[in-house]
């Protein structure tokens, strides 16, 4: 069958040329459909409650995305051009429309409306009782003052000022005009002035958002914020620009880390071919490779996410070792001057079974991952074992006849003048990369093997130490993008979020099915939290619609009627003055006061409480303790324990989600699943490894320079104090497969040459060997580069474990397998060594 492969190549080299392009251009199509889910939830799978919970919260509250105008004045600007300029930005803005802007606000102007009239409902009956009498006594106080009937030892009542009446009868701390000076969003220097717009188009909708974000700016713009004082400059916030920007910046560090992975490797293969025309052919070959891999990924996956955002690199790295190892048997055959036809099938049928097992390994060292719940492995593991049968069916495909082309045109043999020619004549083979190697290891190959296996047994050793030690990594800003380019950004969304207050923010949201289970829940959050200790509180508070519809109205009623009559009579006889007066009569309650209910509170008040299909009051927001941290996985795991899930009383349960939630339920699922996906990596590499060896002492070579390898791996990862999260966790399992590729190449060209071939495995393989082993490290040292934390600390991990599986398979695998072969000769000094000698099975 490789043989009528091989003469169709040779022939007709168009044919597959032409099939391998048609598909290429088709899964380019597809490829280019794939998104990127930057969420943790992306992470974990559909079934998960947590994730389902969240979806469902998301569909009910999700409706809106939040974008903060952050106005900012100089030292000189006075706070009232903020304002006017603020004012001038509502109608502008509002002018662009839906769904890029659904509202938009300065202030809490309309809540202050309603509820500046209705402060004294939101007292306690008994203080509003105090603050009756009190006025009773202020009043008989100024009255006997003025007809001289005031005794000496009268004490004076309370004042009957603004300030006084506006502690005891105000808007409070919420809406107070310290929180909020005359009702605008403004800073207490003045300095900085919000406008807040609400907008249908959420932050993951990149071109939705973008659009939105464009649009708005022209309307500011238009305004001119800097015509009302030069000084003033504006800039966004809020989780609308967040979103865009955090997208924007994954999709373009993707973008860098892919150009940075395809350029050092085709920068080592360039180095070690030194010709154009051979990097043209294998770049083309593993080109078509990924092209097919991402193609399928649409239709398999359908997107992207943090896990395996970043597999284009790792499966080119990967998937062009296939290819380095066919083009070096190639070169080795065209250089001892066999034809091409011949060539070609020759290559086919030396390189098809290690190529083939090694990619079977890293395979199923991929496909490991398949069996965790966890979606992050799942998936990545998923794209990279298909990237490895795709690589590898891609190379046998396109690889030959794209040589096929180029001889036609560039004859191998024809031999370049002068220097180039010296050049090429020199490197035909590749630059031999094994032969410092080959040199090292008959020096002392019984003290590299010892030294070797020891340094393995004390990884293990180590590695149990690590694991008792706790390696995980919980601090969540260790895991993230690195937003220091954003820090502007960020800066104005933290003041924007200070200055406005708007819940939601830091807060989990829990959606109750009926709003008559928010208190009962309530009182159940709160007694978890009660009974905690000191230190070990899991929230601060519980936010509801609720809190803004105060109690007992129809008994408070009367009462503040009977104050407002007075307060009347008292500014009546000119015992209020009148800049007090103007400052009181905003809370001063109607004739027709009447009591109200959530439907009844304005649009600005209600909107984080409210659903997108209007409803009010069954959203409930948990806030994080002041003192802890959100970026401290602990405090997490301790938050999201407390309200995941509620029994209320009437035995109803109430399911909690949000980002504390996800994050606890993903590290769980990691812990859970990493053991069985090592376990079954490395079972499944062995049964790969034992079936191409035919079960021989070939396969226990192999086996046994990986686990040196990985021995070596975890000594240096504990020495490193490398800590393991959710991401370079990956590195563990596709370690077995990946590692496992370089001493099947030296073993099956040891098979090939017999017992006492193993330097001349070393010196002719051991070049394409180290070669495959640097196209895969480059894929991954080319994560080093991400922005994001978790991904660089996967290629610090991955680097680490190919290497070391590396060196164990160019110096302690040909040592040991020297050691043996000397001391099977001087057992038997008259025998003849056999070709055969120590490997069983194989070709």
């Amino acid at each position: 069958m490789l043989d009528r492969l091989a003469a169709l190549q040779v022939r007709r080299p168009v044919i597959p040329l032409f099939v391998a392009g048609i598909v290429t251009l088709v899964s380019i199509l597809l490829a280019l459909r794939l998104e990127v889910l930057t969420g943790f939830a992306s992470l974990l799978p559909e079934s998960r409650p947590s994730v389902q919970e969240l979806n469902r919260v998301a569909q009910k509250t999700a409706g809106v995305s939040t974008l903060f105008v952050v106005l900012e004045g100089g030292p000189s600007t006075p706070s009232d051009a903020l304002r006017r300029a603020g004012d001038a930005l509502v109608p502008a803005i509002a002018a662009v429309g839906a769904p890029w802007v659904g509202s938009v606000e300065n202030g809490v102007h309309e809540a202050r409306r309603f509820l500046g009239p209705r402060a004294g409902l939101y007292a306690d009956q008994k203080a509003l009782e105090g603050l009756r009498d009190d006025i009773d006594a202020r009043y008989a106080y100024e009255v006997n003052k003025a007809t001289g009937a005031l005794l000496d030892e009268d004490e004076p009542p309370p004042q009957l000022d603004a300030e006084t009446l506006k502690k005891r009868l105000g808007l409070g701390n919420e809406l107070g005009p310290e929180r909020f000076p005359d009702g605008y969003y403004q800073s207490k220097d003045g300095k900085t002035l919000i406008v807040a717009v609400r907008s249908k188009v959420m932050g993951s909708d990149f071109a939705g958002g973008t659009e939105a974000l464009a649009r708005i700016r022209a309307a500011i713009d238009k305004v001119n914020p800097a015509s009302f004082d030069p000084q003033i400059r504006y800039g966004f916030g809020g989780d609308l620009q967040s979103g865009i920007s955090e997208y924007k910046a994954i999709n373009d560090d993707l973008t860098e880390v892919g150009y940075t992975g395809a350029l050092l490797i085709a920068g080592v293969v360039f180095l070690y071919y030194l010709r154009l025309r051979t990097l043209f052919a294998m770049i083309v070959t593993i080109g078509v490779g990924v092209a097919w891999t991402f193609g399928m990924t649409e239709i398999a996956v359908g997107n992207l996410n943090m896990a395996t955002g970043f597999l284009f690199t790792i499966v080119a790295g990967n998937g062009i070792n296939f290819g380095i190892i066919y083009m070096a048997r190639y070169l080795e055959a065209r250089r001892d001057g066999v034809p091409l036809a011949e060539a070609i099938a020759l290559a086919h049928r030396e390189t098809w079974l290690p190529t083939l097992t090694a990619g079977l390994a890293a395979g199923a060292a991929y496909g490991s991952l398949l069996v965790t719940e966890f979606r992050g492995f799942h998936d990545f593991g998923l794209i990279g074992g298909l990237g490895m049968v795709i690589c590898w069916i891609a190379t046998y495909l396109v690889l030959p006849a794209v040589l096929t082309l180029i001889e036609r045109v560039m004859p191998l043999d024809r031999e370049a003048p002068g220097v180039l020619g010296r050049i090429a004549r020199a490197t035909s083979g590749g630059v031999a990369f094994g032969r410092p190697f080959a040199a090292i290891v008959p020096r002392a190959p019984r003290a590299i093997t010892l030294l070797g296996v020891g340094l393995a047994v004390i990884g293990a050793i180590a590695t149990v130490q690590y694991i008792k030690a706790d390696p995980m990594e919980y601090d969540l800003k260790n895991l993230r993008t690195d937003v220091s380019a954003r820090a502007e950004e960020i800066r104005r969304t933290e003041l924007a979020e200070q200055i406005t207050g708007y819940v939601g923010t830091d807060g989990m949201a829990i959606l109750v099915d009926r709003p008559e289970q928010v208190e009962p829940l309530r009182a159940a959050l709160y007694a978890k939290r009660d009974a905690a200790p000191p230190d070990q509180k899991p929230f601060e508070k519980v936010h509801a619609l609720q809190d803004f519809v105060p109690s007992d109205q129809e008994a408070k009623i009367p009462l503040l009627l009977e104050i407002k009559s007075k307060i009347l009579k008292a500014q009546r006889r000119d015992l209020i003055k009148a800049e007090d007066w103007e400052k009181i009569r905003e809370i001063i309650p109607p004739d027709d006061l009447r009591p109200f209910g959530m439907a009844d509170l304005p649009a600005d008040l209600a909107r984080a409480f409210t659903e997108t299909d209007g409803t009010r009051g069954r959203i409930v927001y948990i806030s994080p303790t002041a003192t802890e941290t959100i970026d401290d996985a602990h405090y997490l795991f301790r938050w999201a324990n407390a309200y995941r899930r509620t029994e209320l009383p009437d035995g109803s349960v109430v399911l909690g989600s949000g980002r504390a939630v996800i994050y606890a339920d993903m590290w769980a699922a990691v812990i859970d699943d990493v053991p069985p996906a090592v376990i079954f990596s490395l079972v499944a590499t062995l049964l790969v490894v034992v079936v191409a060896f035919r079960a021989g002492r070939a396969s226990l070579a192999v086996l046994g320079s990986l686990l040196v390898g990985v021995g070596w791996m975890m000594v240096l990862l504990v020495l490193m104090k490398v800590k393991l999260n959710f991401l370079n966790f990956i590195a563990l399992p596709i370690t077995f497969g990946i590692g496992a590729d370089y001493a099947v190449n030296i073993v099956q060209r040891y098979v090939r040459e017999g017992s006492g071939g193993a330097l001349t495995a070393v010196r002719e393989t051991g070049g394409a060997v180290i070669l495959c082993s640097l196209t895969t490290t480059l894929g991954y040292l080319a994560l080093i580069r991400s922005t994001n934390q978790a991904v660089r600390s996967l290629g610090v991990a991955a680097v680490v474990g190919e290497l070391c599986c590396l060196f164990a398979a160019v110096i302690v695998l040909p040592a040991a397998l020297v050691w043996i072969d000397h001391k099977r000769q001087s057992n038997a000094p008259g025998d003849i060594p056999s070709r055969r000698a120590l490997p069983e099975g194989g070709e």
